[in-house]
């Protein structure tokens, strides 16, 4: 009797402590969903209407009504009406900005993880200055990304300090693979600090022991990169390739201040072509690529939490595992 009325009294305890923490989430959810939910519903709602025009019957400026999947046809398809989008036009440039935009994600994500897994390790040796470095490498981190772009804009210009010092006249801005150089060095210089700072907390994580039983056993350096700094700092290191990988999916301002918001650049990636659409007065059709863009993030996160996130949980449960035999 005694342990029922406890397990009665610990039901109840229970349901009072879910109710406590309903309430205390509830409003933050009710934000949420009145600043982001409703404009995500808006947009998809708005991708299948056709554009405001000028009613041919009434002479008066009336909505489109009903489009159904006109939009993402055209963005897909690249078929203005029946014919083919003319080159230069927003809807011949979707596919070369998917492109872009993915050419980006892999070039910078993957020096900016090499860079900033070199930069942890270094952070977290002990030596003089050592809290001081982990400060300064915030900084070009913490800098506004359009400060940080101006910047780069006067370095890069024609009479910039990259050319003084290389001693050239590239067109970093216009060319089109040196200006997507400079979108990417630029990156880099900005967010690799983020990656370190990520991968730096993982490595935290790692027992000074282990190092030291390898040290004993004779492993190399190498070894003890390989075998034991690189499994165990693998969720933290998938971690920050997510974040950083998303963050330059949706990529606007850096190469929108270096190179322009034209729509037709070659440093143009999507997130640019939905704001030059809007910019242009097709809101519904920027509203289909805007949704487009959300589903192809979507896409790419599920991708990589399912595989890549499983495999870094994986790998640290056999670790351990095996410090436990």
């Amino acid at each position: 009797m005694e342990d029922r009325a406890g397990s009665g009294r610990s039901r109840v305890l229970a349901v009072k402590s879910n109710r406590r923490a309903f309430w205390l989430v509830a409003p933050t959810m009710a934000i949420l969903a009145v600043v982001i939910g409703y404009p995500v519903l808006r947009a998809v709602y708005l991708s299948f209407q056709a554009e405001r025009g000028i009613n041919e019957d009434t002479g008066r400026f009336e909505a489109g009504g009903f489009a159904g999947f006109d939009h993402y046809l055209m963005w897909l398809t690249q078929r203005c009406g029946d014919v083919t989008c003319p080159p230069g036009t927003l809807g011949a440039d979707f596919w070369p900005a998917v492109g872009t935009t993915f050419f980006f994600a892999v070039v910078t994500v993957s020096i900016e993880a090499c860079l900033g897994l070199w930069m942890a390790i270094v952070m977290s040796r002990s030596f003089f200055g050592r809290s001081m470095l982990r400060a300064s490498v915030l900084i070009p981190w913490a800098i506004p990304t359009a400060v940080t772009a101006k910047l780069w804009f006067f370095i890069f210009s024609e009479n910039g300090i990259a050319n003084k010092m290389l001693g050239t006249d590239i067109a970093w801005t216009t060319d089109p693979w040196a200006s997507r150089f400079a979108v990417i060095i630029a990156d880099v210089w900005k967010t690799a600090p983020f990656m370190a700072l990520l991968i730096l907390a993982g490595l935290q994580m790692i027992p000074k022991d282990t190092y030291e039983a390898a040290r004993v056993d004779g492993a190399s350096a190498w070894q003890r990169f390989t075998q034991i700094t690189l499994p165990l700092v693998k969720p933290a290191l998938m971690v920050a390739i997510l974040f950083r990988t998303l963050d330059v999916l949706r990529m606007y301002d850096l190469p929108a201040i270096l190179s322009g918001t034209s729509g037709s650049t070659p440093t143009t990636t999507v997130s640019i072509l939905v704001v030059a659409d809007m910019r242009a007065g097709n809101f519904n059709s920027a509203s289909a690529l805007s949704t487009l863009v959300f589903l192809m993030i979507f896409a790419v996160a599920f991708v990589m939490v399912k595989f890549l996130g499983a495999n870094a949980v994986r790998t640290q449960e056999n670790q351990r595992k095996g410090a436990s035999l």
